[in-house]
């Protein structure tokens, strides 16, 4: 019985043992993944690796391997040993520098010092008996129990449980001074957790069989205990990835919810399940009537497949239920489907491609266009197909005179529309929708097949609908394009009002912290040419310019009595000079190399010529300029950035 309750406690050992290595190596992938610029966020990832090469090592010897290299792994392991105090107190000192209480260099002399006691402690357990002794461990109830190996002390041993308790307690204390510093009461909950969650991994790797004896832990109450400090530890390492998420995030928190909910289900989730799967069905058990290890491979699948099908189905209502309060939820519902029903330009481009190679294959011609005319005189080709191309000039100068608005919402379902022939083509209006009096809008040219509309009744009916279709598909062209102008110069400001608001949770409250956060200087480069791009972008109007962070400079607040005390002309006119800077000296040349960057900035931005025009015009393709606009923003950007930098330092007091 005991040997039968042994080899039980034995498996479950392992199962939670790469149950742990799973869910840290993955909290340590996602940590640094999104967060790699955010201290917390590094410093977290020396813990949870520390934890890491701890548990991969008890899975390995879990594999039962030669005893020689059992033991040199058990060395091995002390390298997550040593490091995981300090680590802890590294993190500790972080999460302090959250709060507005940097170390001042005697924190990071510790830091530095601690960092060279364990690497001393790591070579210890490593190449000398110093501080643990590995020895062979024979057990009668365990069979092949001849390869197991165990540890005793050694004589330096103490030396490293001082170490452990002095740093481990040192980082509590330091957790305890950041959680009284947070002003906020979200902040200051969650730094609560990290202070109750940040001390299980430590106590979970620390090597409490070398107090209790030799061969402990491989007995029924030492593996018990192991177990359940091992169950304890994951659901710390879960509760624990939880209040570290929120740490350098520039996201809202109930997406940072979001996406810690959705990495856990579809990340660890996954892979304890198969893990989980892979164990019970290699037991060497049969399982309809065939051996575990031939039915493994079909049962991962099954289990994987069934697991992500059913997070697909449960995940909006655990989201619902776990995230998203109950006055936010209208607001919610109206932000996800507004994502579903934007398309991309390309999108939307494709929708008419899509819908012309119909209309060609329909009508059995090989060419048709589809042209914006928004105000009736210019054209704009959107989408052609075919060998026969037209001029869009000619065809804004030769427009057959269609009714600038539609008759009347009769007509739109009528099983006839008006057409006109062209230079070879037969055009269509298209008529928006959008308002009452729906005005013309666009063209939709197909190739001409007779030198008369010989359409029977059957074919109108399908090119109404087709015009239908085509109509739509300009309007969402047309509408979303102003909608995303209006998110290209709103975001930024949000984005930056986030990151002033992550920066504020954690400040000490003090007057002058508020006066600090308040300032254009808190605004960091990357911010910086976020403002300058949307400005940009916004340059004769919109929330990109009126309502831009960039007014708050000192570079805007130079000028301002130059421009009629006016910030939104006053930050114009720095644009522009900004971009006058860039421009090289001598003529204007259109296709010279040196004079590229500025061109492109004073033609599409103030110019506001269209992206086609000036590419024609510079003699470039489509995605070279797009590549060469951000080379230019980023240029100008840095011109500005470093002025005001100059500019603060000189009135700075």
């Amino acid at each position: 019985m005991d040997a039968v309750l042994l080899e039980v406690l034995a498996t479950a050992n392992e199962i939670l043992t790469a149950a742990i290595v799973i869910i840290a190596a993955s909290l340590l992938l996602y940590n640094l993944t999104r967060n790699l610029h955010d201290r917390v966020a590094r410093t977290s990832g020396i813990v949870l690796g520390c934890l890491t090469a701890v548990y991969l090592c008890d899975t390995f010897v879990a594999l039962g391997p030669a005893p020689s290299i059992y033991a040199l792994t058990l060395r091995l392991q002390w390298y997550g040993i040593a490091f995981m105090p300090v680590a802890m107190y590294h993190l500790s000192d972080a999460l302090l520098a959250t709060t507005g209480l940097p170390s001042r260099g005697r924190r990071r002399r510790v830091i530095r010092l601690l960092y060279l006691i364990a690497l001393g402690f790591f070579i210890l357990a490593a190449f000398t008996d110093s501080l643990v002794i590995p020895v062979r461990l024979v057990s009668s109830l365990v069979v092949g129990s001849e390869n197991l190996v165990s540890v005793e002390r050694g004589p330096v041993f103490f030396l490293y449980v001082a170490y452990f308790l002095i740093v481990t307690t040192a980082a509590f204390l330091n957790v305890q001074r950041a959680r009284v510093r947070c002003i906020a009461r979200s902040t200051r909950r969650r730094m609560g957790y990290l202070q109750i969650a940040m001390l299980t991994p430590a106590a979970g790797i620390f090597p409490f069989a070398l107090l209790l004896g030799v061969g402990t832990d491989q007995s029924i109450i030492g593996l018990t205990l192991v177990n359940l400090a091992n169950v304890i530890v994951i659901l710390m390492l879960i509760f624990l990835s939880y209040p570290l998420s929120f740490f350098g995030s520039r996201i809202p928190d109930r997406l940072v919810k979001i996406e810690l909910l959705r990495f856990l289900l579809r990340g660890p989730g996954t892979g304890l399940l198969a893990l989980g799967t892979i164990i019970l069905t290699t037991s060497g058990s049969r399982i309809f009537s065939l051996p575990g290890d031939e039915f493994m491979p079909f049962a991962v699948v099954a289990v994987v497949l069934l697991w992500q099908w059913s997070v697909a189905l449960g995940l909006p209502a655990l989201e619902r239920w776990l995230v998203y309060p109950a006055d936010d939820a209208d607001q919610i519902e109206k932000l996800q489907d507004l994502s579903d029903r934007l398309l991309t330009r390309t999108d939307l481009l494709q929708q008419l491609e899509a819908l012309l190679a119909s209309l060609c294959d329909y009508v059995r011609v090989s060419s048709a266009f589809v042209a914006s005319v928004p105000d009736g005189m210019n054209a704009e080709m959107v989408s052609a197909m075919g060998p026969m191309i037209p001029d869009v000039q000619r065809l804004a100068e030769q427009l057959p005179p269609f009714a600038l608005h539609s008759g009347d919402d009769a007509e739109h379902d009528s099983v006839s529309v008006p057409i006109r022939g062209w230079n070879g083509f037969w055009l269509v209006p298209l008529y928006s929708s959008r308002n009452g009096d729906r005005p013309l809008m666009g063209v939709l040219g197909i190739q001409a097949r007779a030198q008369t509309v010989d359409l029977s009744s059957d074919d109108n009916r399908m090119l109404t609908a087709l015009v239908h279709r085509a109509s739509q598909a300009l309007d969402d062209l047309s509408l979303q394009g102003e909608l995303f102008a209006v998110l290209e110069g709103l975001l930024p400001q949000v984005a930056l009002t986030r990151s002033r608001a992550n920066s504020l949770e954690y400040r000490q409250g003090r007057p002058d912290a508020l006066v600090e956060n308040g300032s254009a200087g808190s605004v960091d480069e990357e911010q910086f040419k976020e403002q300058v791009r949307a400005a940009l972008r916004h340059y004769w109007g919109g929330p990109g310019l009126t309502s831009s962070r960039l007014l708050e400079t000192e570079s805007v607040k130079r000028l301002l009595s130059e421009n009629d005390n006016n910030p939104v002309k006053t930050l114009r006119a720095l644009l522009n000079e900004g971009i006058e800077k860039m421009r090289p000296e001598g003529e204007r040349k259109y296709v010279t190399p040196e004079w590229t960057l500025y061109n492109i900035l004073e033609m599409r931005f103030i110019q506001q010529i269209k992206v086609r025009d000036v590419a024609q015009r510079l003699v470039l393709g489509e995605s070279d300029l797009y590549r060469k606009q951000r080379v230019a923003i980023d240029q100008l950007a840095d011109t500005l950035w470093k002025s005001e930098q100059d500019l603060t330092k000189r009135t700075s007091p």
